[in-house]
């Protein structure tokens, strides 16, 4: 390689000061973000944090801030990750016959990454960008907010080692099956174009062959740009529905038509908590009380899995990067997953 080229396939001094800059600005921005709005509005506004009304207001302006952020980090990132390597070439080396050890590996990553269902979409839109097939990358989305280490944690100490297990062992299964089963409908057709295409300076481009660094980073700004405009109505839309029915649960009902008596009592469970939008760790506790008035562990599990893997603001944000029969389809595979599982531990367990 000549000097020339060397030097530039090496970043501008500017691009590097431009990017540490930004990177530590990001950083800032997300340590800060939750103990700025616990302050503003717990103790400059005065709203309660045990209300229905602070934490609502509390969640929306957090979770609006945290999930931006993301969404910038992880666009960014891929980005410049995948300008380096082809779709195509990602998919040979993610599809064909490694197809089910790719739904492994990502439900795997998925159980690492501590992630709400909302906070997963960014890496979800930036894997499939990546070329990364999509059933693949539907076994990280089911599997990052189903299953986490800090779940793991709460549900032992609540519960034990059975149901904790019994729990791992089922989210881990629908995420590999759920994801195979999607990837192997062929559904890409169903991802909005935008998705797939590469941007520089406005234009697509068809290769990444002999971009230098700074094209790359350029690259990496443009799509979140034009990722964040397509996508953040649904993303407002979908925080604000989280916050309006944030800690809402009708545990009476649950206990009325929900019960061990009621055939129907997972169907129901799933069907409330396909609305509500909390993590593992945020429902645990509604968890453990409806445990306490009598409800089957098959049917709190169940409940559990559609509140973390299905939550409609969800939902909503992946409306801008999947056509509605790839959403139904989703739910569809999930749900049944849900269901089977509540069923089958409901019959073991009783």
């Amino acid at each position: 390689m000549s000097a020339s080229l060397q030097l530039r396939a090496r970043p501008s001094t500017r691009g590097l000061v431009a990017l540490g800059a930004s990177v530590v600005a990001w950083f800032a921005l997300y340590v800060v973000n939750q103990p700025f709005w616990d302050w503003l509005v717990y103790d400059v506004v005065g709203l309660a944090p045990e209300s229905r009304l602070g934490s609502g207001v509390h969640f929306f302006f957090y979770d609006s801030i945290k999930i931006t952020l993301l969404l910038i980090g992880v666009i960014f990132l891929v980005t410049v990750l995948r300008s380096f390597m082809s779709v195509e070439r990602t998919r040979a080396v993610l599809g064909g016959r490694r197809e089910g050890v790719g739904n492994v590996m990502a439900a795997g990553l998925g159980v690492v990454t501590p992630f709400c269902s909302c906070s997963a979409v960014p890496a979800f839109i930036g894997f499939v960008a990546a070329g990364v097939p999509l059933g693949v990358t539907l076994s990280f989305l089911i599997a990052s907010p189903l299953v986490n280490e800090v779940a793991i944690a709460l549900l032992f100490g609540l519960f034990g080692i059975g149901p904790t297990l019994l729990y791992v062992g089922a989210g881990l299964v629908i995420a590999i099956v759920g994801g195979f089963v999607l990837g192997r409908l062929r559904l890409e057709r169903w991802v909005e174009p935008f998705v797939f295409q590469t941007h520089l300076r406005g234009r697509v481009i068809d290769s990444t062959v002999g971009l230098t660094w700074d094209d790359r980073f350029q690259m990496g700004r443009e799509e979140v740009g034009s990722i964040l405009r397509r996508i953040w109505p649904y993303l407002l839309v979908g925080i604000a529905l989280g916050a309006a029915i944030h800690g809402w649960a009708p545990e009476d009902f649950f206990t009325k038509y929900a019960g061990a008596s009621n055939p129907f009592g997972v169907v129901i469970a799933v069907l409330i908590g396909i609305p509500l939008y909390s993590n593992a760790a945020g429902i645990l506790p509604l968890v453990e009380a409806l445990h306490e008035k009598g409800l089957p562990m098959g049917t709190l599990l169940a409940f559990m899995m559609a509140v973390v893997a299905l939550s409609l603001p969800e939902l909503i944000l992946l409306r801008r990067v999947l056509k509605p029969r790839l959403i139904a389809t989703f739910v569809g595979v999930v749900a049944a997953g849900i269901l089977a599982v509540g069923y089958l531990f409901n019959a073991v367990l009783a």
